[in-house]
């Protein structure tokens, strides 16, 4: 019998009864709650008949889970929410509570990807809303946990720092998620970054919801299991509750908020619920569960539950329950067949409108300065001075703070700008970057640091799941402004293998609407950070700032002792945009970070036996300077690429394919680093790009045009 006849039959059952006992709430309070919940399964319902016509799209649903109304019912809009796929009854009790929403339609207009879907605009199903501070969320592995973390520091952080934040002062954090997801190490990594900070005495007032339907797709969740790993952990108050018992729910919902309000640290409230309907509409549930198990599971609807609940005390006869629910069922019903004829995304110019780069932003004033500086001096400096004129900024990761970073990149700031400004962060790139994310939607510019290139690959979803997705599917409502900071690629000498030198950045290159700056001289490095600030403060842009390791304290250039590397920073350095370096006629040698000393070094020595080259520094990796590129080939009609990045998936196959697409006719080649991991010791310079490989590789390119 499908869940739909069970709940009416079962309904027409019940006898209706004295009323006994007392409700947590009043009746009409209990109707509203109910009426948020027949809404979410309706909406269900209306999915898959959506689908059946060919006019729906998304049928994971809400069913069993409607005890998340209760979590609604304790919350409020100024509560930001970042909820998982099964929260349809918590964001209709939540639109309930702001006047105006017409939160089924919106809901339904999200399943037909309707162009005038009010939060992602035809571009996903997700439940999301400005008005009512419900931060849209696409994760189906918690991959949001992170992100909950930071937006809960960044409440409190608010206070400290006096920036004003969306949420209010007296703000909690709700973050919901299932069983299966709370087994996935960001869950996990998530959960104890809170409890961390709760350790230090830092406030951290969020809750953490788990509802638990005991299974994942098709694989069972132990039973007893979550509350074995969530129940006791010292820092994390634990609370459950029967979410199919709407009474019980509601009273312990108003417990775990009360708590974490009031206390400022971290809860976890375990809510026990079922799965309805499978997993989706394609779902085959009987292929892995008995008729008894799906049975017991109908047994336990919320809706059920409601219904008894309002009938127990009086408050509906099972008739009344039936009308409710068939009248629910017309309104929805009629929502999808009007919702069905609305037009969807009709361009790929409309689809990619929220990743569309908006007016570059200005980039903020600074403090001229005539003193000749090194790369790693240079960025020291002009954090300083950003901390300095940009209030919202935070400078943090691991070893950031007392210790100056590892090479000392960072040294001073804590003690000019407080430990509110720049703090260390647990060794964790999944948390660093969560908090980033959390932060960077309660009113801070975050300034996170990864320690190394190689460290951001455990935890890259991050920026290209929840960073990048958060502005596509808001419509550019929710901003993710950051600058991420990463000490990378490789040279560096005496000093650990591939952990420590890594050379790989396709995993960044390919995420839609990422900044990537990399900066190679001393000069350039201060306009270029400045510009990340000003684009994400601006522009709510999410930039990485790649930093070359082995340039750091690099002074000399051509000899030793020369000090031609150092230099006074130059500004401002607009997005997009590279330097050229020399104007000769022969050959254009297009390169970036370490292949930038390594080109000029080799152009001197090209140079003594007649060939003059110029060379062109990048600069910005995405976007790619296109039109300085074009122009600058043009200029000598030969093209070497000098990148040290990798052969496969390297920077080189987008520098030579703009230039295919921006019609260059002229000779190019390329000469990279190889398909390698790269070794400890002198044997990295086997599988490195060396400033030989690139002077070999122009002669070669120019010898095969005479």
């Amino acid at each position: 019998m499908s869940t739909d006849a069970y709940f009416a039959e079962t309904v027409a059952a019940l006898e209706p009864v004295a009323p006994h006992g007392h409700l947590p709430f009043p009746s009409e309070r209990c109707l509203e709650l109910f009426d948020a919940q027949l809404g979410s399964r309706h909406l269900d319902l209306a999915a898959r008949w959506l689908q059946s016509r060919g006019r729906g799209f998304y049928t994971i649903g809400s069913s069993g889970h409607e005890g998340n109304v209760a979590v609604a019912a304790a919350t409020g809009p100024g509560d930001p929410a970042l909820l998982h796929y099964r929260s349809g009854a918590f964001f209709l009790e939540r639109a309930r509570q702001v006047p105006g929403h017409r939160a089924l339609r919106d809901v339904l207009l999200g399943v037909v990807a309707a162009a005038e879907e009010p939060i992602a605009g035809g571009r996903h199903k997700v439940f999301g809303s400005h008005s009512l501070g419900v931060i849209p969320q696409t994760s189906t592995i918690a991959s949001h946990l992170p992100r909950a973390v930071g937006v809960a520091f960044g409440i409190e952080r608010s206070r400290r720092v006096g920036v004003e934040n969306p949420w209010g002062k007296e703000a909690v954090a709700v973050c919901s998620f299932g069983d299966a997801s709370a087994n996935h190490s960001t869950a996990t990594g998530a959960i104890n970054a809170a409890v961390h900070c709760g350790y230090q005495g830092l406030p951290m007032p969020l809750l953490f919801v788990c509802e638990d339907n005991g299974i994942g797709i098709s694989v069972r969740t132990p039973q007893g299991w979550i509350r074995s790993a969530y129940g006791s952990r010292q820092g994390l108050e634990y609370f459950a509750a029967d979410g199919r018992n709407l009474a019980e729910a509601y009273v312990v919902a108003q417990e775990a908020v009360k708590f974490v309000r009031e206390q400022r640290r971290p809860a976890f409230l375990h809510l026990k619920t079922v799965r309805l309907m499978g997993h989706a509409g394609s779902d085959v549930e009987s292929a892995y569960r008995t008729p008894a198990e799906i049975a017991a599971e109908q047994a336990g609807d919320p809706l059920l539950g409601t219904a008894k609940l309002l009938v127990d005390h009086g408050v509906a006869t099972p008739d009344e329950i039936i009308a409710l629910y068939e009248t629910k069922r017309d309104e929805v019903m009629a929502i999808a067949a009007e919702v069905a004829q609305v037009p969807r995304l009709r361009s790929a110019r409309e689809v990619m409108a929220p990743l569309a780069p908006p007016r570059p932003a200005m980039t903020p004033p600074s403090k001229p300065s005539q003193q000749a500086l090194t790369l790693a001096q240079s960025i020291n400096r002009t954090l300083d001075d950003l901390l300095a004129s940009v209030p919202e900024l935070l400078v943090f990761g691991e070893d950031v703070a007392r210790k100056g970073g590892v090479y000392g990149v960072t040294r001073g700031l804590l003690k000019r700008h407080g430990a509110a400004r720049v703090f260390d962060t647990l060794l964790d790139e999944q948390a660093i970057l969560g908090l980033a994310l959390g932060t960077g939607v309660s009113g801070f510019v975050p300034m996170p640091e990864i320690q190394y290139l190689a460290y951001l690959h455990n935890a890259a979803d991050q920026l290209r799941g929840e960073a990048a997705t958060l502005s596509f599917f808001s419509n550019g409502q929710y901003r993710n402004p950051m600058v991420v900071r990463i000490a990378g690629y490789a040279y560096q000498k005496g000093f650990g293998g591939h952990f420590h030198n890594d050379n790989a950045i396709a995993a960044l290159r390919d995420i839609p609407g990422l900044i990537i700056a990399s900066p190679s001289r001393p000069a350039d490095a201060a306009g270029m950070l400045r510009t990340c600030v000003a684009e994400a403060k601006t522009n709510g842009r999410i930039c990485v700032f790649l930093e070359p390791i082995a340039l750091y304290h690099t002074r000399d250039l051509y000899e030793e002792g020369d000090e031609e590397w150092l230099a006074a920073p130059e500004e401002p350095v607009e997005l997009g945009r590279a330097r050229t370096h020399g104007s000769g006629t022969d050959l254009t040698i297009v390169t970036f970070a370490n292949g930038l000393p390594m080109s000029l070094r080799a152009a001197r020595t090209l140079a003594e036996s007649g060939i003059n080259a110029r060379v062109l520094d990048l600069r910005w990796l995405s976007p790619l300077p296109a039109e300085d590129l074009l122009r600058e080939a043009r200029a000598t009609g030969h093209v070497l690429v000098a990148d040290e990045t990798r052969r496969s998936g390297g920077v080189s196959e987008g520098v030579l394919a703009a230039l295919s697409d921006g019609g260059f006719e002229g000779r190019t080649a390329r000469v990279t680093s190889e398909d390698s991991i790269i070794p400890l010791g002198d044997a990295a310079y086997h599988v490195l790009l060396s400033e030989t490989d690139i002077e070999q590789a122009a002669r070669k390119l120019l010898q095969a045009t005479d």
